[in-house]
C-alpha cells in the first residue's frame, strides 16, 4: 500500500519510499525526564504511534528508536539557561539519577495507558556518552568545530546548508538572536557540542573527555544515538514543530557534517496542543498531565480519541467540553462494538466484500495519506451506521481499522450476558419451539425473556441475546 507523508524538508506531501523496502528506520525525539510529560507532549507521542501503526498496517517492519534525555538538556534550545535535570534534582532533594529514574517510569506508564506501542529501542543519553564523544571527535577531524572558553562548538558557517529545513534564510531569522549572546561563539548560529565550563558552577553530571571533564550539549545526543541504532542514513525523524528551527536544524548540520551524506529522508512534525490559545508548556505553568485527566474521571483512551479527532499537522485546542465529547463518542463506539460481538464473529479483513470493503479501502487511503485520522474515524462511523452491512463484516472491518487507531476495541467485551439457569432454559425452549415451527410458543418465550430484560435477536448463526440497557 502506498504511504504519503508531509515532509518538512520541502514542505510538501510526498510518496514514502524507504531506503530498505522491508524495514523502516524511525527515530522519535523522546522525553527529557526531569518532570511529568504533559498532555501536549503526549499528543506528539500519539501522532508518532499513529505513524508507526500506519507503516506497519502498510506492510512495513518498523525499527522504532527513541531517546530518553537524562543529561545536558538546558532550559532553552539555544544552550541558554540551567540544566533541567540538575534544576529538578535541586528542587526535589534527589540526585539527577533518581529524578531520571522516577520520571522515566512515569513516562512509560503514561504511554502504556494511552496504548502507544513502546519503541523497539529506548536509548538513554547517559549510557551513550562514549558515542557522543566519538561523534564530536569525528566532527573535529573534519574541521567543523572550534574550542572557545573551554567549550567545544559546532561552526555553522562551515556547513553550507545550515538552516535549510527551517528556512532560516527565507524567514530572515538568526538562530540565537533572541537570547543573551554567548561571547564564546564565532557567530550566533554556532552551538555547543561539549561543555567543560558553563555559567553554573559545580555541575553534578560530568564525564572525562579529550576536551576536559564536562558534559554533552543537548543536540549531539540525538545524532549520536540515532546513528548508532539506525546508521548514517535512515528514513524518518519525528518530533514537535518547536524542534524545527534549532534542535533538528542542529542535528542535521552535525550529522551530515560528520558523514558527508544526507542523514534523514523524511522529517515529520506534529503541531502544538493549545490551551486557552497558548502552547501548553511546563515553563508557562499551564500544563496538565494524563494523571490529572484520570483523577477527573476520564480514561486515558478518551484522550487518545480526542487526539485522533485532529490532524497531527493542525493545532488542537484542548478544553474539557471537547474531552467530554471525545469520551462520549468513545463510549458509543465501545457500546456498538460490544453489540456486534454479541451478534457475530468477525470476518477476516481479507474476506470483506461489498460496501464493507469499499469503506475499508477509503479508510486505508485516508490513514495512509499523511495520517488523516479524522477522515479515518469518519469512515469507521460510516461503517457502523450502514444498515446494509452484516454484523460480521462490520466487526471484522472495525477491528482491522483499530490496528491503526489503537483504541483497544479488541478488548471490548461482548454485550452477551451470563444467563441464570431459568433464563437459559427459556432460551433453549424458544430454540426448540422455533425448530419445530411452534411460533406461538417461541413468541411466548421471547416475550417472557423480554420481561426479564433480555432482548433476543435471530441471526443466520442462531439466536443472540443481550441485556436491555
Amino acid at each position: 500500500m502506498e504511504v504519503r507523508l508531509h515532509n518538512t524538508l520541502g514542505r510538501e506531501i510526498q510518496v514514502f519510499n524507504p531506503i530498505n523496502k522491508s524495514e523502516v528506520g524511525l527515530y522519535c525525539c523522546g522525553p527529557t525526564v526531569y518532570n511529568y510529560a504533559h498532555i501536549g507532549n503526549l499528543r506528539t507521542y500519539v501522532f508518532e504511534d499513529l505513524l508507526r501503526r500506519s507503516l506497519e498496517y502498510a506492510g512495513y517492519s518498523v525499527n522504532h528508536v527513541m531517546n530518553v534525555t537524562d543529561v545536558g538538556h538546558l532550559t532553552g534550545d539555544e544552550d541558554d539557561g540551567e540544566d533541567k535535570m540538575e534544576k529538578s534534582a535541586r528542587e526535589t532533594g534527589k540526585t539527577p539519577e533518581e529524578v531520571a529514574a522516577f520520571y522515566t517510569e512515569a513516562f512509560f506508564t503514561d504511554i502504556d495507558r494511552l496504548n502507544i506501542v513502546r519503541p523497539k529501542t529506548a536509548c538513554v543519553a547517559t549510557k551513550h556518552i562514549g558515542e557522543m564523544i566519538a561523534l564530536i571527535k569525528k566532527l573535529e577531524e573534519r574541521g567543523f568545530t572550534y574550542t572557545s572558553g573551554g567549550n567545544v562548538y559546532f561552526d555553522a558557517s562551515k556547513f553550507e546548508r545550515y538552516g535549510e529545513m527551517a528556512l532560516l534564510d527565507r524567514q530572515k531569522l538568526r538562530n540565537g538572536a533572541r537570547i543573551e549572546i554567548d561571547t564564546n561563539k564565532k557567530n550566533p548560529r554556532d552551538f555547543v557540542l561539549w561543555f567543560t565550563k558553563s555559567k553554573f558552577e559545580n555541575h553534578i553530571m560530568q564525564w572525562d573527555s579529550p576536551w576536559g571533564k564536562g558534559y554533552p550539549g543537548w543536540h549531539i545526543e540525538c545524532s549520536a544515538m540515532s546513528i548508532k541504532y539506525l546508521g548514517d542514513q535512515f528514513d524518518i525523524h519525528c518530533g514537535g514543530i518547536d524542534h524545527i528551527p534549532v534542535h533538528h536544524t542542529n542535528e542535521i548540520a552535525q550529522s551530515e557534517a560528520a558523514s558527508g551524506k544526507k542523514w534523514v529522508n523524511y522529517w515529520v512534525h506534529g503541531e502544538f496542543l493549545l490551551m486557552d490559545k497558548q502552547k501548553m508548556a511546563k515553563s508557562a505553568g499551564n500544563f496538565l498531565t494524563l494523571q490529572t485527566l484520570i483523577d477527573k474521571g476520564y480514561e486515558a483512551l478518551d484522550y487518545r480519541f480526542f487526539c485522533l479527532g485532529g490532524h497531527y499537522r493542525s493545532q488542537l485546542v484542548f478544553n474539557f467540553d471537547s474531552l467530554d465529547a471525545a469520551r462520549n463518542a468513545r463510549l458509543s463506539l465501545n457500546q456498538r462494538v460490544s453489540e456486534l460481538k454479541s451478534e457475530a464473529e468477525p470476518v477476516a479483513a481479507g474476506n470483506l466484500t461489498g460496501r464493507a470493503l469499499e469503506i475499508m479501502d477509503k479508510f486505508s487511503k485516508d490513514i495512509l495519506n499523511d495520517l488523516n485520522a479524522p477522515k479515518a474515524l469518519a469512515s469507521m462511523w460510516a461503517l457502523l451506521k450502514d444498515q446494509d452491512i452484516a454484523a460480521s463484516e462490520k466487526l471484522g472491518a472495525v477491528l482491522e481499522m483499530d490496528r491503526v487507531l489503537g483504541l483497544q476495541l479488541d478488548k471490548v467485551e461482548s454485550d452477551s450476558p451470563e444467563l441464570t439457569k431459568e433464563e437459559m432454559a427459556l432460551i433453549n425452549q424458544r430454540e426448540a419451539a422455533r425448530a419445530s415451527k411452534d411460533w406461538a410458543k417461541a413468541d411466548e418465550a421471547r416475550d417472557k425473556l423480554l420481561s426479564m430484560g433480555i432482548i433476543v435477536k435471530d441471526t443466520a448463526n442462531g439466536s443472540q441475546w443481550k441485556k436491555r440497557l
